[in-house]
Parts: C-alpha cells; structure tokens; sequence
C-alpha cells in the first residue's frame, strides 16, 4: 500500500478575463496539520499557554470551556490550506482566493475544495530606460551617539554619603537588614550594608512606610505583608518580620563619561573618542541602510510614473481590505480602536481618500517591479530569497524564515517579494542620481557698524 503523502493535490482549469479555477485535495494529515497550526495560533492568541502532558484541544476546554476546538478553527485551518495549492501550480494571485468546501471538513479524512484565483496581472511601462532623481546627501546624525552616553551615564550611576535627615519617600538610603518568615531567617533578604531606594517598588509598600522619618544610627523592629504565601494555588501575602538599621543617607551621583572613566569602566576602548567611534561606527551603517533605502524608494517613485493600463476593480478592492485588515490587527496591538485611529486622521472622508492613494501606491509599485523583473529577464539566487526574508523581518533568521515559508506553503508570495526587491536594486543600481547641494549654514547676522554717539 502506498505510504499517504502530506501535499495538496491540485488540477487546473482555465477560465476567461485570467482567472485559473483549482480543483485541490488535501490528504488526511494536511487536514490534520493545519487544524493543529491552527489551533496553536487560535490559543496563543487568546493567552492559553502550553504545559506539559496537554494537547492544546484539553487546555482551551479547561480554560475557555470549548468543547470542539477543530470547529472553532475550520476557517482558519482551510485557509493555511489555500497557499499550498497555490504554490503547489506556482501560481501568483492578484489577491488571496476564497475556498469553495466540496467535502465536509473533518480531521482525519481527506478534504476537497476549489479555488477561483484572479492570476495578478502584468503590465508594460512607457519605459525602460534608466529613471533620473535628485536626492538629499547623506548627513550622519550625531544625536544617537550624545544619547547612548546619556543612557551609561544613566546606568552607572553611584550613591555617596549625603547630610543625614528623617528618610523621605523617594530618598536613597544605607540599611543593614535581617527578616523572618515564621522565625526562620530569609537569607536572600539579608544585607550588612545595602542602597536602598525608596519607593521604587524593591520592597511591598509596607516596607517603605515603616522606613518613613527614620534615621541613621536608627534601628526599628516591624512587620509587613509580603506575597510569600500560596493558597489553593494563589499567591497570598503573609507577615514577614525583620530589623532594620538606617546606616546613612545617600544621594545619586551620575559619572561623567570622559576618558577616565572610560578607562576605568570599558577598558577595550582607550578612551573617550574610540568609545564614540565605535558608536559612530554602528550607527552609521545603521543610517547609511536608512538612506540607501530611502535613494531606492525615490528611484521606485519615479518609475511608478510610467505605469500604463488600468488595475481592475476587484484588485483594488481586495489590496484596499488587506491594507484595512493588516492596520486593524497593528492598531488593536497598539491598543488603539479603529475609530480613535480614523478620527485623529482627518475623519472618515480624508482617511477614505489617504487609504485609496495608498492602496494604488501599492499595487502600482508592486506591478512596476514586477515589469522591470520580467522585462531585464533577472533571476533569483538564495541569497535574493533571504535578503528578502531580512527585509520583512531584519530580527530574524533569514535560513529559517525562508525554510518556514517554503513548508507553510508561501513560497510564491517570498518569490514575488524577491523579485520586487530584486527589480528595485537593479532600477536603482542603473539610475541616474544626482545629489543636491548640501544647504549653507545661517549666516551669523552682522552687529551694527554705527558708531557710538559721544556722551
């Protein structure tokens, strides 16, 4: 018996104006594997976390009381299966196609489904020669540097003795400590001579309260509520006991970072200056791959301008939903509501107008780089596919991000981010930059030659 294999089966059929139906059939462990992604991405997204010894169908009853996970998901589920027959014909939709269900949907029994897939359109450009822009020079920004020092000097900050005084909220202080937890002493919380900060949440707030108009020399015997405790599985507070002894009071003093603390505290740099060359180092590739991107999104910009022919209707409306869709889920992990969104944007006419000039932004640029890839006949290496891969997430393993994508089916949508990102280096490689004249600085305005009137 033939061994079941866990690929989409697809056959095609072309129909008019570019649309390709597909005739797909998913194996019983396709079946079985998107239902299960699915569900892992149904519960974290609902903050059911995984433990040991449970499938994640026990733990969404247990915590949510879902008695059939599978139907929760169905949508989802059929969904990751729409890529893999797309890139099983290596085809390219102008939008994502919906699944026509021609079986129940069911875990462990093979399902069939259709799709009516709008293949994405090619267009021809006016022209191809190379586009010309005017571009800002590079100028490096020197603030990164001032503030990464203002964040160590702020992170190696010491506290000295300062003038005793009856501790205050907010005052740092010298303390030796002993506590007890049922007269057992708590040996993590005890110190012969410690800073302490008040009122940065080190302690329970008990603790400060008690600490509050001592002084030092001053020991004081007390007891506080601390979350120590646990009761049928909850963290309680229960009373811990301890002395204190207020040694001295202090007071905050931040270093100036010049070339002997730099020695003293970063000896892999000789002093002040190599410190901020290495800054300088960083943060200017940083911002070089800022302006580099920036040189190329001008050089796109002015190829959009030889764009001809019209984008249909359906395509527009589509990319328009998936922009809206994409801004829903960007704004609701922000914490920010839709209508929040819209309103401090001008309101629903001028947003409706920013969104449509966005969407025909993006499918314009989208379809020019798609003419230049075809029309200079460019090819894709590895290393095109995982710079792409970078550029959606530059935090990223490129290797296995690629690999993730290629497994889940999305092959064909890395492919088309390739090619475009492809067509944009070559588009800006070839065109012809010119740099504009760095601005003069201000003239510093002339004193007044009058000469002084005789007293």
């Amino acid at each position: 018996m033939e061994k079941e294999h866990s690929t989409v089966k697809v056959t095609e059929k072309k129909l008019a104006d570019g649309v390709i139906k597909l005739d797909c059939e998913a194996t019983a462990i396709e079946v079985n594997n998107a239902l299960k992604e699915a569900g892992e991405a149904f519960a974290l997204s609902m903050g059911v976390r995984p433990q040991p010894g449970k499938s994640i169908e026990q733990l969404c009853q247990e915590q949510m009381g879902i008695a059939d996970l599978d139907k929760i998901v169905e949508t989802s589920a059929i969904e990751i299966l729409v890529p893999r027959a797309l890139d099983r014909r290596n085809l390219v939709p102008a939008f994502p196609p919906k699944a026509t269900p021609a079986t129940k949907f069911e875990r462990g029994k093979k399902f069939s489904f259709t799709l009516s897939v709008t293949v994405k359109p090619t267009y021809e450009l006016s022209s191809y020669d190379p586009v010309e822009v005017t571009v800002q020079p590079f100028v490096f920004d020197e603030s990164p540097i001032n503030q990464q020092l203002e964040e160590i000097a702020k992170n190696s900050v010491t506290y000295v003795a300062a003038d005793p005084k009856p501790l205050e909220a907010g005052d740092a202080c010298s303390i030796a400590m002993k506590c007890f937890d049922d007269g057992e002493e708590i040996k993590a919380l005890t110190c012969e001579d410690r800073t302490y900060l008040m009122g940065r949440g080190y302690m329970p707030a008990g603790f400060d309260e008690a600490l509050v108009g001592m002084e030092p020399g001053q020991t004081k015997e007390f007891t506080f509520e601390a979350p120590l405790g646990t009761e049928n599985g909850e963290v309680t507070n229960k009373p811990i006991s301890c002395t204190v002894t207020v040694k001295e009071i202090q007071e905050e003093v931040v270093p100036v970072i010049d070339d002997a603390w730099v020695k003293a505290n970063m000896p892999m740099f000789k002093d002040l200056d190599a410190l901020k060359a290495d800054m300088r180092r960083v943060f200017e590739a940083q911002q070089r791959e800022a302006y580099e991107g920036y040189v190329q999104q001008m050089c796109v910009g002015q190829l959009t301008r030889r764009f001809e022919g019209r984008i249909a209707d359906e395509v527009y409306e589509a990319t328009r939903d998936h922009l809206m869709q994409n801004l829903r889920a960007e704004l609701s992990q922000a914490g920010t509501t839709w209508e929040q969104f819209v309103a401090a944007n001008g309101g629903e006419q001028q947003f409706g107008m920013m969104l449509m000039m966005q969407t025909r932004e993006v499918l314009v640029q989208g379809f020019c780089l798609d003419a230049v890839y075809r029309h200079e006949r460019l090819t894709l290496t590895d290393k095109d596919l995982e710079d792409a891969c970078y550029g959606m997430n530059p935090q990223g393993n490129p290797k296995a991000m690629r690999a993730d994508l290629e497994a889940s089916g999305r092959g064909f949508a890395l492919r088309e981010t390739a090619e475009r990102l492809k067509a944009a280096r070559f588009v800006t490689a070839h065109a012809k930059i010119t740099t504009a004249a760095a601005p003069e600085p201000a003239a510093a305005p002339e004193e007044s030659a009058a000469p002084a009137e005789a007293e």
